[in-house]
């Protein structure tokens, strides 16, 4: 089979790279990180003029791309810069759920960059139980508490899922909305998130259900697991890097045979993952894309837990401190292995999709 990329993705990887090559520094994503905000409104207008937002839709959600293979190329590269904005919550999964919506005016927007969504769906006490949900929506009017919003406080809107009788829907929510109360915090990985209580809170139906967040969830499993691959490619190199320049008995210490057989492994393993990532994106649309993506996060992971011990027990001290840019690499391979389920969970889930 061929995986080579299409003319249309070689070109928007090379740009994209180009780009956060130049422009995303460690010293530009630092300020970021100790911003208020957690994110850059330069950077995300300049993500935006690319095409890089238009990317994550179809032609007729009005962008240029939306398919498995077109995220796993974005995604990936933001993993390898170690991007912090929240393209993957507020774009890809806020963006694709307004657009199964039908609202294409603010899909518009999105993709124009003037647009910041929030997800909010996990509940204190939710795990990653996607029918956690204990929010109640009476008549258009929202009460309860959402967990770990992504993007909380710059996002102009939430997506916010609710309990109308036994169903769940998704509503709308203006930021400023009457009861809407937000308390944000810094991410380990990068970003930020927030608490959201809803007193009362005034909401439009989208008209969605949960299976229609299951499906936005499904986009945002090939991403992530395409940033972790990034994220691992970058640690990787960084090792390597390191290996062939710190020197030790007048030799570069990765010409000892104990280091460059662990090396070697890591360059294995990521291999592997980079099938695992191919495999997700290729069964994005099929009926059993599930099962797939389970065994992709699964294996995602796994390999990149080994991959961020390894980077950082090779390199030493210099790898935990901050101005060094595996620092926050390794933080957000690990980290990501937390969202939209872990190893385990996947784990569980692919036996119980296996078995059924």
């Amino acid at each position: 089979m061929n995986f080579e990329l299409t003319e249309e993705r070689q070109m928007l990887q090379d740009t994209l790279r180009r780009y956060l090559r130049e422009k995303y520094t460690t010293a530009v994503r630092n300020d970021i990180l100790t911003s208020d905000a957690g994110l850059s409104a330069d950077i995300w207008a300049e993500l935006a003029e690319l095409g890089v937002l238009g990317a994550l839709f179809t032609e007729e959600m009005g962008g240029f791309g939306g398919a498995g293979f077109d995220l796993a190329v974005v995604f990936e590269e933001l993993g390898r810069a170690g991007v912090v904005e929240p393209v993957l919550d507020s774009a890809l999964m806020g963006g694709r759920l307004l657009a199964a919506a039908g609202k294409s005016d603010m899909v518009e927007q999105v993709i124009a960059g003037t647009l910041h969504l929030a997800v909010a769906h996990g509940e204190p006490g939710g795990r990653y139980d996607m029918d956690y949900v204990h929010t109640k929506a009476d008549g258009g009017v929202l009460t309860g508490r959402k967990a770990v919003v992504m993007n909380a406080e710059a996002a102009d809107h939430l997506i916010v899922s609710a309990r109308d009788g036994d169903a769940i829907a998704l509503y709308l929510v203006a930021k400023d909305a009457k009861g809407v109360d937000i308390q944000g915090y810094p991410l380990l990985a990068g970003g930020r998130a927030g608490e959201v209580t809803f007193d009362n809170t005034p909401a439009e139906p989208l008209g969605l259900s949960l299976s229609d967040l299951q499906a936005a969830t499904n986009l945002a499993l090939v991403a992530i697991s395409a940033e972790a691959l990034g994220a691992m490619e970058s640690a990787t190199h960084l090792t390597k890097d390191y290996l062939m320049t710190r020197t030790q008995f007048g030799r570069p210490i990765g010409t000892f045979q104990a280091l460059a057989h662990r090396m070697a492994d890591l360059l294995i393993e990521l291999e592997q993952a980079r099938s695992a990532v191919i495999n997700a994106a290729g069964y994005l649309e099929a009926p059993d894309a599930d099962l797939h993506l389970s065994a992709t996060k699964n294996l995602i992971g796994r390999i990149g837990r080994l991959v961020a011990e390894e980077s950082i027990q090779m390199h030493g001290g210099i790898a935990m401190t901050q101005e060094y840019e595996l620092a926050h690499i390794a933080k957000r391979i690990v980290m990501a292995d937390h969202r939209f389920g872990d190893t385990d969970y996947h784990l569980e889930r692919f036996i119980a999709l296996s078995a059924a």
